[in-house]
Formats: structure tokens, C-alpha cells, sequence
């Protein structure tokens, strides 16, 4: 299936990476990742820094999947609220889920750091925006509840977020402990790193069509007839894991994002703060290190490539009429758009760790609009798996929730 269509932006900017060969003979490895993606590489840094061996295949170019498409905000919240969540899933795991994805953020910052990566990663502020005045109540409702679990908030009434940032909402939510990204450059870095200190092994165009458990281990079968024989595999190639699994575990939508031109630096609101909003369906804002404004949303159920590739056009004008709705001065220009495709489960959480109907197989399906934070914790928890660590925290994200 196409993931995404349009001019993604980190592929202009950064060009193709460099291609990695097509598996042509059988392979040994303690841990197959299937999937080239951020969570494959994070998973891959996590194994290699515990001294696993690992090897990853991709049936695409690496990091050419839904990886291109994101806009790599990075945000502790999710796209539940975390009042709705506590009523999906408890309070005790719906908080934790909150501030495992605060925590991800500087895991993420600290591998950057550790392993001399340049990614354009960079902490920002973030405002979520009342879109109208029940979206001001459930903003005033969302704040007391993460101020009970002490969660960095502070709520903005219409005064302030008029004065600070020249936006005229009811009301906002903001932090300053959220950060972006250059996602796909994140991604090759660390594959490239790990390939040259750990002897990581990484295979593209290579698919993978039926897995089976041996006696001593698990044997992944490609489509031209190799055999790759692990301990462990781990699959890691977002909604594509649905071909795995009997159950339906999520639902497919489409997203929309424009790139402007390079604008001045006086053309920016004050902080260049990720920017969303409580109205469904909603646009994202942030900004890039060349000066450009990226934006996109509203996300649509999936249904064929085709149907959402000819939405584009209607899709673009509706972004850029509600960016202009929120700051009418601006004078952006279109440079790039594209559109992708992301998985949605019911109450916001990735699906991570093991399933009882696939033995020897660990899952890492951070799906939702938090899918980099989600890989980080991932990534980690099948570290812990694999290691026999005990992370009490999988019991969140397990299938059977």
C-alpha cells in the first residue's frame, strides 16, 4: 500500500538516503526488526547498545515509509485527553501513559546527545488552543487533572494568550518541555551509526511474507525466498502489522501537510511554539530551522490511496483557511504538500510487547499522532523484554487491555 503521496518535506530537504542492499541469502541474526522506520532504528539502538545482535529488513527503500511523512512534533500529550483516558483505561495506567511520553521526549534529546546526532532537534513550547467554548471547558477540565498529577501545564486565559502570542482563542494549555524534529535524518543517523560501531545489519527491498516458529527460534521467509532465522523478531512497520495479527487493532487515517516558503523571522508567532487545537477535526503548526511554517490535519478515515490523494486539493485549501482564521496578517506561500496515512486505536495508546498467538514475536506499534514518543517507549520496553527486565509498564500497552 502507498503510505503517503505529495512532496514530503524531509525527503526534499535531505535527499534519498543511502540504499542498503537487498537481502540475496539466507541470514542468522539474534534479533530480526522488520520495519526501517524511527521505531525499527530506536528498537535497533536500544538492542545494540545491550549488546544484542540485530539485523532490520524493509520491504521499501530504508526510512521511506511513514517515516518521510511525519511532522515530528514531539509532545508528552496524546490525542486523548488525559480526563477520557482515565475513563478508558484507570487512572493509575492512563497518568503513567501521560509521563512515560514526557519521559520519551528526553530519552529521545538524550540519544540525540549521546550519539553526536544532527537532526534539527530542538525544545519547544507548545500551545493546545480552545477552538470554540466547549473546547474551553475541556481545556479548564483537562488542566486540573494534569495539575492533580503534576504534569507541566499552565492555562493561558484569552487576555494572556492574546497578549503573549497575538492569538485570539478562549483559552490554551501550554508547556515548554515539547521538542521537534528532522525524523527520517534522526532515523538514518542512528542506522548509520550502528552499522559502523555494532555491525548492525540492514537490508531494504526486502519483504517479508510468512513467519514461522522453529524449535529452536523463529524463521522469517521472504518474498524471494530467503530465510532469515532469529531468537526474537520484532515488528515494527506501523499499520503494516495488521497482516500479522487475526484481530483489528486500529483504524487507518488520512493526514494532510503543507510547507510554506521561507518567511522572515518577524513573520513568526512569538516562541514559534508547536501549535494544535480541540476542534475535530483540527490543524498542527510548527516551524522549521530554514524558516518555513509546516502545518496539516484535518485527518480523514482511510479508505484507498486514490480517494485520499483526490482530496488533497479541497484538504490544502481548509488547512490553510483555518491557519489564516488564526493569524489573518500572515502572508505564507506554499512550497511543498503531501499526505500520509497513520493508524488510530480507541483509546490513543500504542500496542506494545507480546501477543499471545505469536510466539517468539515482540510488537511495537506506536500508532496514533505521538508515534515518535510512542517508539521511544517502545523501543525500550522490548529492550527490557528481550533482556528479562522487568518493566511493569507493558501491562499498559499490552494487546489484552
Amino acid at each position: 500500500m502507498n503510505l503517503k503521496s505529495g512532496l514530503p518535506f524531509w525527503l526534499i530537504k535531505n535527499g534519498l538516503s543511502k540504499d542498503y542492499h537487498t537481502l540475496d541469502s539466507d541470514l542468522e541474526t539474534e534479533v530480526l526488526i522488520i520495519g526501517s522506520g524511527i521505531t525499527g532504528a530506536l528498537t535497533a539502538h536500544f538492542l545494540c547498545e545491550a549488546g544484542v545482535k540485530c539485523a532490520i529488513v524493509d520491504r521499501r527503500m530504508v526510512s521511506t515509509g511513514s517515516t518521510t511523512a511525519s511532522t515530528a512534533q514531539l509532545q508528552y500529550e496524546i490525542d486523548v485527553f488525559l480526563f477520557e483516558l482515565i475513563d478508558l483505561v484507570g487512572e493509575e495506567a492512563a497518568v503513567r501513559a501521560y509521563k512515560l511520553c514526557l519521559e520519551s521526549i528526553t530519552t529521545l534529546e538524550g540519544i540525540i546527545k549521546k550519539l553526536g546526532i544532527s537532526c534539527d532537534f530542538s525544545r519547544k513550547s507548545s500551545l493546545y488552543l480552545a477552538s470554540d467554548r466547549h473546547g474551553a471547558k475541556d481545556l479548564e477540565k483537562e488542566y486540573a487533572i494534569r495539575k492533580k498529577h503534576q504534569l507541566p501545564v499552565t492555562l493561558l486565559d484569552r487576555a494572556t494568550l492574546k497578549e503573549k502570542f497575538n492569538i485570539d482563542r478562549r483559552n490554551a494549555l501550554y508547556n515548554d518541555c515539547s521538542a521537534q524534529v528532522d525524523t527520517y535524518l534522526l532515523c538514518q543517523k542512528i542506522l548509520e551509526h550502528y552499522k559502523k560501531t555494532c555491525g548492525l545489519i540492514v537490508y531494504s527491498h526486502t519483504d517479508i511474507i510468512k513467519i514461522e516458529n522453529t524449535g529452536d527460534g523463529i524463521v522469517a521467509h521472504t518474498e524471494k525466498k530467503q530465510r532469515i532465522k532469529a531468537k526474537k523478531i520484532v515488528a515494527a512497520p506501523g499499520f503494516e502489522s495488521e497482516s500479522l495479527l487475526n484481530e483489528k487493532v486500529m483504524k487507518l487515517n488520512s493526514t494532510y501537510v503543507l510547507v510554506s516558503k521561507p518567511l522572515k523571522d518577524t513573520d513568526f508567532w512569538n516562541e514559534r511554539c508547536l501549535i494544535w487545537e480541540t476542534a475535530r477535526p483540527y490543524i498542527y503548526i510548527r516551524t522549521t530551522s530554514d524558516n518555513r511554517i509546516m502545518l496539516g490535519g484535518f485527518d480523514e478515515p482511510f479508505q484507498d490511496p486514490k480517494r485520499r490523494d483526490k482530496l488533497m486539493e479541497k484538504k490544502n485549501d481548509a488547512i490553510l483557511k483555518r491557519f489564516k482564521k488564526l493569524f489573518p496578517e500572515s502572508k505564507i506561500e506554499l512550497d511543498f504538500y503531501w499526505c500520509g496515512t497513520f493508524g488510530e486505536t480507541k483509546d490513543g495508546l500504542p500496542f506494545i510487547g507480546e501477543h499471545p498467538e505469536h510466539k517468539d514475536m515482540y510488537f511495537a506499534l506506536g500508532y496514533g499522532g505521538n508515534g515518535i514518543t510512542f517508539s521511544v517507549i517502545a523501543a525500550e520496553m522490548i529492550r527490557d523484554l528481550y533482556t528479562g527486565k522487568a518493566n511493569p509498564d507493558t501491562q499498559i500497552f499490552k494487546f489484552n487491555r
